[in-house]
């Protein structure tokens, strides 16, 4: 079976290279920690809306599911403690939200568990699966940086927290894996199914991950080649109503113009030499020109 594995931003930063910036801004440090706390307490009430849609079928799921439900709602705990105790905000983060956006980039019919449960299985799991797999990736860059870091005690304590959540992560990919594999083992047709879904779900979460990142000048348009990227896994009769339902949103994106307002203004207050010096060419040029400058 094809394994999918998270893609660079822009195919150009790594989780390390993105890690290690966040980890040297406190601000911005705290704000990443906020975000996990919001996807792993998110992802509980997604995993109970799966179990009631489920209906009881099949009890090793619900079962299993319900595990993850009390993984992740540890894992909230834990995170909120943490930034409890470092004085930080537990509100709803800032900025385009990962979470939404890979939501809106769903197909607008959901698959139906009566209808075909095979189907929504495969759907699920291969949609859990792969966020699953960028948490791990993140977990595990966010726990290099911090050895890096200088070893202060509010570091040691996030490191900490993370290492505790970065084992039943992985152990959720696993559990993801095994179950997509033994839906792919009853048939030929049910193995290409999982192998679609997992193609699907894949550039899915690239293009919501890549939306909650990318606030640079062309950002609209980065957005429509992943939103086409996207429809190019689907059959071509499903394409054109798929992306018609989309575009408007993507290309006004109403959220990346806030989320750009309140960056500039964020970075304008913190330091204007540094918002002419750094934030303005890294917004005219993107991502990929400002690491260009930086080497040349």
């Amino acid at each position: 079976m094809t394994v999918a594995y998270p893609r660079k931003f822009q195919n150009a930063l790594g989780a390390r290279d993105i890690l290690n910036r966040v980890v040297g801004d406190r601000e911005i440090h705290l704000i990443t920690l906020n975000r996990y706390r919001y996807s792993e307490q998110r992802s509980c009430k997604d995993l109970t809306d799966l179990i009631e849609l489920l209906n009881g079928k099949p009890p090793e799921l619900v079962r299993d599911l319900s595990h993850h439900i009390s993984d992740e709602a540890r894992h909230a705990m834990w995170l909120t403690d943490l930034l409890v105790e470092l004085k930080s905000d537990v509100g709803t983060p800032p900025g385009s939200s990962y979470i939404d956006e890979f939501e809106r980039l769903l197909d607008s019919d959901q698959k139906d568990p009566v209808k075909d449960l095979d189907d929504f299985l495969i759907s699920s799991l291969a949609a859990i699966n792969v966020t699953e797999k960028r948490g791990c990736e993140y977990f595990s860059a966010h726990i290099y940086a911090l050895k890096l870091a200088p070893q202060t005690e509010e570091n040691i304590k996030i490191r900490e927290t993370i290492e505790k959540i970065l084992p039943e992560e992985a152990g959720h990919v696993r559990w993801g894996n095994r179950w997509l594999a033994e839906i792919a083992r009853k048939s030929p047709e049910h193995q290409q199914q999982v192998e679609k879904a997992k193609r699907k779900y894949a550039a899915i979460e690239q293009a919501a991950f890549e939306s909650g990142m990318d606030i640079t000048l062309g950002a609209e348009l980065r957005r429509v080649a992943n939103l086409v990227e996207v429809a190019n896994t689907m059959p071509v009769w499903e394409r054109p109503q798929y992306l018609m339902e989309r575009l408007p949103q993507t290309l006004l994106a109403p959220e990346l113009q806030f989320t750009r307002i309140m960056a500039a203004q964020k970075a304008w207050q913190r330091d204007p030499q540094a918002f002419m010096d750094k934030f303005v060419p890294m917004f005219l040029n993107g991502i990929k020109g400002t690491e260009k400058t930086k080497q040349s």
